[in-house]
Order: C-alpha cells, then structure tokens, then sequence
C-alpha cells in the first residue's frame, strides 16, 4: 500500500484494525531499520572502503540474488499446475499487462530484469536499496560531515519522502533514513537517553492517535474531503511515522530488553532473515486461497491476517532451523551469515 491508499471497502472493524495497523502503527519498522543501518556501518570508517564493500557484496548481494533466483523458480514450477497458476494470476505480482499474467509468458531478457532489478519477492528492494547507499557511503558521510552538503543531502532527501519520490536506485525513504543514522553516529546524537523533546510518552500517544485518525479518513474522508484525501493522507502518514519512531526508539528499551532475556526469544530472533526472505511472494500467493478456505468461519478476514503471516512464520523458522543443521554453508550463503 501507499501512503494515500483508499481501501475502497465499507469500514468494518476487522477492515479498521488491518489498515491500522498495516498501513499505520507497523510503517516505521523500515525507516527505523535504515536508520539503525546507517549508524552501525558509519561506526566502521576505520577499515578500508574496498574491504567493506565487498564484505556487503557477500551479505547483501549474493542473498539477494540467490532469494531472486529461488522466488523467480518457485513461481515458475507453481505455473506449471493449473490451481497454481490461477494463484499467481490472483495475486498480480508478475503480471506485465492484461495479456501477460505468468512467468511463462516472460521473455529471456525480462526473466533477467526482474531477477537482478524487480525480484518476485518483493520484499528485497530493501537489500538491493542499502547495498546502494552502502556503496555510495563515502558521498553520503562527506555530506553529513560538512555543512553545505549536509544542508543539500537533507533538503533533497527530505522532499524526496515527503513526496514518495525516487531517482534511479534511490529513493526518499532509505536515502533520509540511512543519511540521518550516519548524522546520528557522527554527530554523538544520544540514542539511549530522549531528552526533554523526545519523552516518549507523548510521542506515543500522538503515533496511535494520527494512525487511527489517518485510518478513519482513509474509509470515510473522500466522501467530504474529495481529491484532497490523498494530500491529508500522506502527510498523516508521515506524521505517524516520525511520531513512530520517536516513540518506539526510546520507549521500547523495557521490551526488548525482556524478549531478549528469553533463550527462546533469541533463539528464533536468529531465523529473522530466513522470514524476512520466505514470507514473500508466498503471502501474497496464499491469500485469496486462505480466505476461501475460512469462508465459513466467522471473522474470515481477520483469521486470514492473523493465521497466515503466523503459518508462514513458523514455516520459515522450521526451514531455516532444518536447513541450517543440514548444511550451515548453504545456510550462510542465503542468509549472509546472519544466525550462524
């Protein structure tokens, strides 16, 4: 979804959570992890910028392309049945026009584009977007460190997200986000203690009220806000990210820090990357099949946004955890040695 998606569905309670909390309370987790990125790569200038390269080469490059090339060859053999194929024409994630629905229908030269550039799980835009910035972190640290570019970065950056916008292979939310991390290290900002303007409190309380708020007019503001919707929407969304943010970084120490006291905790914490590649495009493929399947039970769509991402979850960490006792070597590859 947008910033400005309409759900275009009357409001229900289970449609007011799903959006609240998908397209609302969860939208700051990847400017957070961007933020978080920046950081800790700007803590390492002291070893060399070719050795650092190609360390992210083999962490971020490689998985990519190997989850590209697994997620294209899955979908490819899942065509290859009539009930799969209607899945993936359901779900629209390889669709090219009205006439061309399936992977098969794919020229060489497009099979190639989509696995280096468009990857059928989608989700790796945010490896091919970091490795990016990753690269062209020299620029980014000499802007940060002197005025003038520090002013152009952030001038350019900021508009960039305030308008969703993307230039080549950089796009608003990850060029901010990662600059401002690199700010963050570079500047000795304090990330543990918030400071008087940054009492999480009521940074909180104003991230819940403007998600819901945000979620409300996205049912209900067309009728009387008309084609301006989109321009409240957005900048709602904004706000509930920055608000997200904020009160997530500095209140949520208490959490982690009892999550990541419980062995179990940590011991599925490493199978977080093996999630983060697996739930897509399989999400997306399931879906409509999940909801006829709940058809007859009360709360359908709820029960499908719950049980799904849950199933996926614990299949994800079944496969990872098999895999990685089997052959840690291949196991390392995909992941980039995370949960070795």
């Amino acid at each position: 979804m947008q910033p400005w998606t309409i759900p275009g569905q009357s409001m229900t309670l289970t449609a007011f959570i799903e959006y609240f909390l998908a397209n609302g309370i969860f939208r700051f987790r990847i400017p957070m992890l961007f933020i978080i990125s920046g950081f800790l790569y700007a803590l390492h200038d002291q070893k060399p910028y070719k050795q650092r390269t190609n360390k992210r080469l083999r962490t971020l490059l490689v998985p990519y392309l190997m989850w590209s090339a697994i997620g294209i060859l899955f979908t490819f053999l899942l065509e290859s049945f009539p009930a799969g194929r209607e899945l993936v024409k359901g779900s629209h994630i390889v669709q090219i026009d009205d006439t061309r629905q399936l992977l098969h229908d794919y020229k060489w030269y497009e099979l190639v584009f989509r696995w280096i550039f468009l990857p059928v799980p989608y989700q790796l835009w945010f490896i091919r977007v970091l490795l990016i910035y990753n690269i062209a972190y020299p620029g980014i640290r000499w802007c940060v460190l002197h005025h003038t570019g520090k002013w152009i970065l952030f001038s350019v950056a900021v508009l960039m997200w305030l308008g969703t916008m993307s230039f080549v292979f950089f796009e608003g939310e990850g060029l901010l986000f990662f600059s401002l991390g690199v700010w963050m290290q570079k500047k000795d900002f304090s990330i543990d203690s918030p400071g008087h303007i940054f009492r999480p409190l009521w940074w909180g309380i104003a991230f819940v009220v403007l998600a819901a708020l945000k979620t409300a007019l996205a049912f209900q503001g067309q009728s009387f806000l008309g084609n301006a919707i989109y321009p409240v929407l957005t900048i709602l969304h904004k706000s509930v990210i920055l608000s997200g943010l904020i009160a997530c970084w500095f209140g949520l120490d208490p959490l982690v820090r009892w999550c990541m006291e419980r062995r179990w905790f940590s011991w599925l914490s490493a199978f977080a990357f093996i999630i983060y590649a697996m739930h897509a495009p399989l999400v997306a493929y399931l879906i409509n099949l999940v909801l006829a399947l709940l058809a007859s039970l009360p709360g359908t769509h709820f029960l499908a946004f719950v049980l799904l991402p849950l199933t996926i979850i614990t299949l994800a960490i079944i496969t990872g955890a098999i895999l990685r006792w089997i052959s840690p070597k291949v196991y390392g590859l995909l992941t980039g040695g995370r949960g070795l």
